[in-house]
């Protein structure tokens, strides 16, 4: 492993480790991967004071320094400036001081793998102790039964561990469709990913977290039509029909299935208490909002103004417990909507450089991909397309003095097809992870042990669409090879590009590459006329 993306692993790794949290209060809570991501940060910051190289492009620069200037002035800007700072320091955290480390360490699309293989390993380990907890019952509790899948995250951040485990499902997938499809050699690693993938779906499923279902389904949908239409018609197909055997396979557990799914189309008609409570929080940030239009009411400033603007039907908490967790009340302190968060806690300005922010990185994420595909590249169905020049015959003969032709065409198709699959597999993930965060925010925010995991994912996501190391490693285009190449130097004695023919072969009148004017012999009809073939003709004779 790399040691610059050391730190980035660590963090996500770190998450690991239980969560020690026993109650909802104390003050603000800080994990061991809190404490790495400083590390990761202050890591970086001692990196670029010894290379002493400009850190970010321009573009980059201001595309992720925008929400830190956003936050800064609605923190200042604030009611109580004093108590704002800690929402000024996460949230700088989180959407810029994290990406941007991840941004300056790496430096090539294995780093990106190294730090995508931690999300997968952290997802895979979650995923196996929330399915244990749904078969042996010790989950957190649903419906009055101990089997919800939360990980080791405890019941009081019941999104954690679907937040996992749909990153990891995500990127899984992504690489699993970019891996070459008919090597022998190389379907293991294929058929692994999209094993892996396909097995994340059932803790997911046991999670009963509608917004993760909802995000990993969008998600997983754009991944599969950038690797082809016809591919990702093929595969939902094949999923929804494994998703009804799944359900009706659950036995008593499919009737608790059956109702979480049929509770996302009647969150109009009639909603339960979740989203009856989710609605109620979405109106007072609104309100909140329209008192504070410009700046909002500062970092963590919701809560403060909830109850002034949230209606009597609100409840104060929810109720949490199992999963080795008492019986708790966990209050409900934000709209768990990440857009009505900064819209009401830092106004419009907040808003605007974040979904600007957001925007501009999921914008430059496709133009890569797509200038890749236009490129001829990499080619989004999985199939490597060989060069135009690998197809060419080599000559029948070559005379004595003509150097030995090199094989450079055969031996470099496969090396470049697999860089190419890889820019592929990388773009994909990176797309698809920017896309889940931004449709789970639709139903989620911020907060709980995951918040640095969500930092991670978003450096990913901004190395893909900023960072001209994310494209390093792939063949250039032909405009780059004609800008980036060596001066010919002069031709060799004896020697005539570009078939290397002898010099005393050049001094009579060319001889025409079209076809012979008379009836063709039989030995031109059994072979393939053009100057090659000609010039062997010509070395018989």
């Amino acid at each position: 492993m790399p040691w610059p993306v050391l730190p980035a692993v660590a963090t996500v790794l770190l998450l690991c480790l239980p969560d020690q949290r026993g109650d909802v209060g104390g003050g603000p809570h800080v994990t061991p991967a809190d404490l790495a991501s400083v590390g990761l940060v202050g890591y970086c910051a001692l990196r670029l004071l010894r290379d002493r190289a400009r850190p970010l492009t321009r573009t980059a620069a201001v595309v992720l320094g925008a929400p830190a200037l956003a936050v800064a002035v609605a923190t200042v800007a604030a009611d109580d400036p004093a108590s704002a700072l800690t929402g000024f320091a996460r949230c700088t955290q989180v959407f810029v001081l994290v990406p941007v480390a991840v941004v300056l360490l790496l430096r090539s699309r294995r780093d990106f793998r190294w730090v995508a293989g931690a999300v997968v390993v952290l997802a895979v380990v979650q995923g196996a102790v929330g399915v244990r907890q749904y078969v042996t019952g010790t989950g957190a509790s649903y419906a009055g039964r101990d089997v919800r899948a939360v990980g080791t995250f405890g019941p009081l951040d019941v999104m954690a561990m679907a937040t996992t485990v749909g990153y990891g499902a995500v990127i899984a997938l992504s690489v699993g469709l970019a891996l070459p499809p008919t090597r022998t050699g190389a379907r293991w690693p294929r058929r692994a990913a999209l094993c892996c993938a396909a097995a994340l779906l059932v803790p997911l499923a046991l999670s009963f977290s509608r917004g993760a279902w909802i995000a990993t389904a969008c998600a997983g949908t754009v991944v599969l039509f950038l690797h082809g239409a016809r591919r990702a018609v093929r595969v939902m197909a094949a999923l929804a029909a494994a998703a009804v055997l799944a359900v009706c396979g659950l036995g008593a557990g499919s009737g608790l299935m059956a109702e979480r799914l049929d509770s996302i189309t009647r969150v109009s008609a009639a909603p339960d208490r979740s989203v009856t409570d989710r609605y109620s929080l979405w109106a007072a940030a609104t309100d909140i909002w329209r008192d504070h239009p410009v700046t909002g009411v500062g970092p963590k400033g919701f809560a403060a103004h909830r109850d002034g603007h949230a209606s009597i039907g609100l409840s104060a908490a929810s109720d949490t417990a199992g999963a080795g967790h008492a019986f708790q009340r966990e209050p409900l302190l934000s709209p768990h909507n990440m857009y009505l968060l900064v819209l009401s806690e830092q106004g419009l300005i907040g808003a605007v450089a974040l979904l600007g922010c957001w925007s501009a990185l999921l914008l430059c994420g496709l133009t890569r991909l797509s200038t890749l595909r236009r490129a001829g590249r990499a080619p989004l169905s999985g199939h490597a397309s060989m060069p135009p020049h690998a197809a060419m015959p080599p000559p029948t003969a070559a005379p004595p003095t003509a150097a030995p032709p090199t094989a450079v065409p055969q031996a470099a198709a496969p090396e470049c097809a697999g860089a190419r699959r890889g820019a592929t597999g990388c773009g994909a993930a990176a797309v698809g992870l920017l896309v889940w965060q931004a449709v789970d925010f639709l139903y989620a925010d911020i907060g709980g042990p995951t918040t640095v995991l969500t930092s991670v994912v978003l450096g990913l996501a901004a190395w893909w669409a900023l960072s001209p190391a994310a494209l390093g490693d792939a063949p250039p285009t032909p405009g780059e090879r004609a800008s980036t190449a060596p001066a010919p130097g002069p031709p060799r004695a004896g020697l005539r590009p570009p078939y290397g023919r002898p010099a005393s072969h050049t001094a009579g009148p060319a001889r025409p590459c079209g076809p012979p004017s008379g009836p063709p012999s039989p030995r031109q009809v059994s072979t393939p006329r053009g100057c090659p073939n000609a010039h062997a003709e010509e070395v018989r004779r």
